[in-house]
Formats: structure tokens, C-alpha cells, sequence
């Protein structure tokens, strides 16, 4: 991804996100169900995810989402091997279903973020007491 199309978008980050919150994945996107909106613009870090737009006319920014991982429900990906792409969808707080795709350059790439994503958004839980172990 280009340094100044990162650049634009930093100013608006950095009003969503924490100073000590680490950045997981920036990536440009889509999103499926109205792909003439343009792309957009996605930051996932290890607390929030913060979507933003770039209009095509006037180049201006837009914050379309900013929640915290915890308040979004419902939240899968799809990988795409044919498409190198990954379908990443979450319902926000508000209800409203969000929908992005994620283009990749390689399959490598694509099996990272499928990874990558059960990272984030499925991390290992505690192991649990085993009845011995609670017995004893």
C-alpha cells in the first residue's frame, strides 16, 4: 500500500485508536454490496476495527466504521483462493451488517489473514480444569 494514501487516512486513526493499541492489519477494501462506493481504507487492531473512505471527487475522508472488537456480533470471514480475497463481515452495534472484501496479492497472503483474523477475532481461550484437577 502506497505511504500517502496511509498518510491521509493516519489523522483519522489516530482519533479512533488508543496509543498503546497495536495495529494487527491495514488494508484497502471493498465493500460487496456496493462496490461504486469506492474503496475504503481498513484498520484492525488488537481492540478496534476503523474503516474509512476517500470520496473519488474531492479526495476527503470519511470514517464510515469505528467499534471496538467486543461490541461487534456475528463476525466471519470467507477466504476466497479462486479470488485471492477474503469476504470479512460483522454486525455493528447499531445492527447494521458490515460487509468488506479484502484482496490479497497470493495465496500465501490469503491463508496469513485467514489467520491472521482467527487471531483477532477467536484467541485461545484459558484451557479448562480438568475433572481431576478440580477434584484434587
Amino acid at each position: 500500500m502506497a505511504v500517502p494514501t496511509v498518510s491521509r487516512h493516519l489523522p483519522v486513526f489516530r482519533r479512533c485508536v488508543e496509543a498503546d493499541d497495536t495495529a494487527v492489519l491495514v488494508a484497502r477494501c471493498l465493500r460487496p454490496d456496493r462496490p461504486l462506493q469506492g474503496e475504503f481504507l481498513l484498520l484492525l487492531t488488537q481492540r478496534r476495527l476503523v474503516v474509512t473512505q476517500e470520496t473519488r471527487l474531492l479526495r476527503r475522508l470519511r470514517l464510515h466504521l469505528n467499534a471496538e472488537l467486543r461490541h461487534l456480533g456475528n463476525v466471519n470471514w470467507n477466504p476466497d483462493v479462486q479470488l485471492s480475497a477474503v469476504e470479512l463481515a460483522a454486525t455493528a452495534i447499531d445492527g447494521v451488517r458490515e460487509r468488506f472484501w479484502i484482496r490479497v496479492g497470493h495465496p500465501k497472503q490469503l491463508w496469513h489473514l485467514d489467520a491472521l483474523l482467527s487471531r483477532v477475532f477467536r484467541p485461545k481461550s484459558l484451557p479448562r480444569p480438568t475433572p481431576a484437577a478440580a477434584a484434587g
